[in-house]
């Protein structure tokens, strides 16, 4: 018998034969050399994920707080810039032409995940988090200098998005080491980061731009970000030793998993509807007389309902699958799309908010569940950086075609019809999806037992 040490590999989903070292599933046929002297640096974790624990809970802080820094800041707060360059700084631009600003930064916290995914799972990690937040942080207080459209474009649209989606991607990407039972849960608390910075964000920036003005606002994120980010770089860890898994930045037999391939279409089709109401919520209610002093905090409240959401998707979730948590609601938010132009007081729109920002918060806090659960833990960041990176190109379309939708039509009747269409084909595909999955599961068509994510 040898005495050779062999490396304890990552647990996997539950029902997964677990894998021997050096080995991983049929389905991907990719070989992993992981060197023993990297892995023993990673022996006191080895095993299965804690699940919790002080070391768990305390990684799960860093990803929580970049959510509020990223998502909670670039995603959910747009609304309130949207309305306020189309009033105040960028009065000689098309809604439409502004609104790709906001795009092109609502896409990038995903879009760079095909790369950032991969140097994950090499192990290149700390170094280019604590960069990309160095780099968000400094763009924030560039954006507080800029004048010209072009400025703003590359400092608060592109730059921010592209940092953004660096340090979102490596810090989502933790979770699956620390939490695999229990993943459902800790990916809600860390989403309810981004309903915490999209609620805090909009209601300081509605109060403080009428006392200190809009330089000394964007100033005041950036410090709040300094402080986040800063206490997320001294908490962040990942549990496992890096995997050298062939094949580059794509791991091209994934789509080979007919339900793994459907289930980006539906991410593609869920992103282009699903930031259209939360862009231009302040800007529909100030054209049908709600006060503008108002109509900034309905963003707000759309992300404290979306907290909830997320939290209360993450523990569903753990008991009866997150796709069939995602599925109802996903529909339900395609629905008030539909109803949200037709919201003509301002009671009807605080209802809009909260149900919508609930029920568009639950696909949020899930949507990176399914793909983690396709395959080898070793493997994770790139096979769910494929999907962000695909599904981030409905994010950089939908609220530019949205933004034109409403500057041909002069209202948001249309633009409701064509994001909510969006979300309806989202929650169809979703569907196919959840079937495609138990039918291969059933009839044996892959390794991946669909029942562990439906």
């Amino acid at each position: 018998m040898s005495n050779e040490k062999t490396a304890v590999f990552p647990d996997v989903e539950p029902g997964l034969n677990p894998l021997r070292p050096n080995a991983i599933r049929d389905d991907q046929r990719l070989q992993e050399r992981t060197p023993l002297a990297i892995t023993d640096r990673y022996a006191k974790y080895a095993g299965k994920a804690p699940d919790g624990g002080p070391k768990a809970w305390s990684v799960i802080v860093a990803p929580t707080l970049t959510t509020f820094c990223t998502l909670g800041y670039v995603n959910s707060t747009w609304g309130i810039f949207q309305d306020y360059y189309e009033r105040v700084l960028l009065l000689d631009e098309s809604p439409s032409t502004i609104a790709w600003i906001g795009s092109v930064q609502l896409a990038f916290p995903f879009l760079p995940g095909l790369i950032t995914g991969r140097l994950f799972d090499l192990g290149h990690f700390k170094i280019p988090y604590f960069t990309a937040c160095c780099g968000l942080i400094v763009c924030t207080f560039l954006t507080a200098e800029c004048k010209q459209y072009w400025q703003f474009f590359l400092a608060q649209g592109l730059f921010t998005g592209l940092f953004s989606g660096i340090i979102y991607v490596l810090g989502i990407s933790v979770v699956s080491h620390w939490f695999s039972k229990k993943k459902g849960m800790a990916l809600g608390i860390v989403s309810v980061g981004s309903a915490l910075g999209g609620t805090l964000f909009p209601i300081v920036g509605q109060n403080l731009i009428p006392l200190v003005g809009f330089k000394w606002t964007i100033r005041t994120f950036g410090f709040i970000m300094l402080i986040a980010l800063g206490v997320a770089n001294l908490t962040i860890d990942r549990r496992l030793p890096p995997v050298n898994v062939q094949g580059g930045l794509l791991n091209l037999s994934a789509f080979r998993n007919p339900a793994y391939t459907i289930y980006c279409i539906s991410g593609i089709a869920c992103f282009l509807g699903l930031y259209t109401a939360l862009t231009y919520l302040p800007v529909s209610a100030s054209a049908v007389g709600v006060s503008t002093n108002f109509s900034f905090y309905l963003v707000a409240i759309a992300n404290a309902a979306s907290g909830f959401g997320r939290l209360s998707a993450g523990l569903l979730a753990d008991q009866i699958g997150p796709i069939n948590v995602m599925i109802p609601f996903t529909g339900l938010a395609g629905i008030l799309t539909f109803a949200w132009p037709y919201a003509s007081s301002q009671g009807e729109l605080i209802a809009i908010s909260l149900i919508y920002g609930f029920a568009s918060g639950t696909y949020v806090s899930l949507f990176v569940a399914p793909p983690m659960a396709m395959g080898d833990v070793g493997d994770v960041g790139r096979r769910t950086g494929m999907f962000m990176t695909i599904a981030a190109l409905g994010t950089l379309a939908g609220p530019p075609i949205s933004g034109a939708i409403n500057a041909r039509t002069g209202g948001f009747k249309d633009p409701g019809f064509y994001a909510g269409g969006s979300l309806s084909c989202c929650f169809l595909v979703t569907v196919a999806f959840a079937l495609c999955s138990s039918f291969l599961f059933i009839s044996g068509g892959t390794s991946t037992p669909s029942v562990t994510f439906c």
